[in-house]
């Protein structure tokens, strides 16, 4: 019974394992977006997680939200400096996230700065 109980216990560890691995190494897919910096802050309760969002439109039309893992350290850095101008950035999604991740399943590796998209012309 003890051998019994033992594998089921190893089982699980192993699938746990597994799964977590998957969520994190593996990315559903990557891109860049561009747009104007919104909102960018360290939230949370019991883990505290790097959010933000850009507007991607006129008046804020879509907004696309972002986190950042806590060892990017120069992205958040960047990503504070430029609050409030149009910024260029490099994510991968996964699959799901954790919540000591990130609230969503977007997560940024590269910021820089660029100009608006939308010139009013005359």
């Amino acid at each position: 019974m003890k051998k019994i109980v033992s594998l089921l216990i190893l089982a699980i560890a192993v699938v746990t394992a597994l799964y977590y691995t998957f969520v994190y190494f593996s990315h559903y897919s990557e891109g860049t977006r561009a747009g104007e910096l919104i909102k960018f802050s360290r939230k949370g309760v019991i883990a505290k997680t790097w959010e933000g969002e850009i507007s991607q439109g006129i008046s804020g039309a879509t907004i696309f939200e972002f986190s950042v893992e806590d060892k990017e350290k120069e992205v958040i850095k960047q990503l504070q400096d430029l609050q409030g101008r149009y910024v260029k950035l490099s994510y991968f999604e996964r699959y799901k996230t954790f919540f000591w991740l990130g609230d969503t399943k977007y997560f940024i590796t590269a910021v820089e700065p660029t100009e608006s998209n939308f010139h009013i012309k005359k």
